[in-house]
């Protein structure tokens, strides 16, 4: 199973009824740049969130400090017409959803369709 199907998968007793995902995509709370200091930063500063963008709202999910796939508690709720940004490099910083996430590179054309999709 490809990682975005376990992320909806792992998401969907978190929706109302009738609700739709329309993108998801992983992210995390610490710079993966401080690697190069130290491994050990990651280690123990990091936490993985899920978003969850469905058609009427956006979800942040908790996955916790080792996996990006599950969801296991949602800590914010956001209206669906929040912008999220448009992602550049690869590390792209972002701050619409209510904390510092970072996201990867792989996962920028899930934040684009999910701003298209929001329009």
């Amino acid at each position: 199973m490809a990682i975005r199907d376990k992320m909806r998968a792992n998401a969907a007793p978190y929706l109302e009824p009738g609700e739709q995902i329309q993108a998801v995509f992983g992210a995390q709370t610490t710079s993966a740049y401080f690697v190069l200091i130290s491994i050990w930063i990651i280690i123990f500063a990091n936490a993985y969130r899920v978003v969850i963008v469905t058609d009427k709202r956006i979800l942040v999910g908790r996955s916790g400090r080792m996996s990006t796939t599950p969801v296991k508690e949602i800590i914010r709720e956001l209206p669906r017409g929040t912008r999220i940004g448009a992602p550049t490099g690869l590390w792209w910083r972002n701050e619409a959803l209510g904390e510092k996430l970072y996201v990867h590179k792989r996962y920028h054309k899930d934040v684009i369709e999910a701003d298209s999709l929001a329009a």
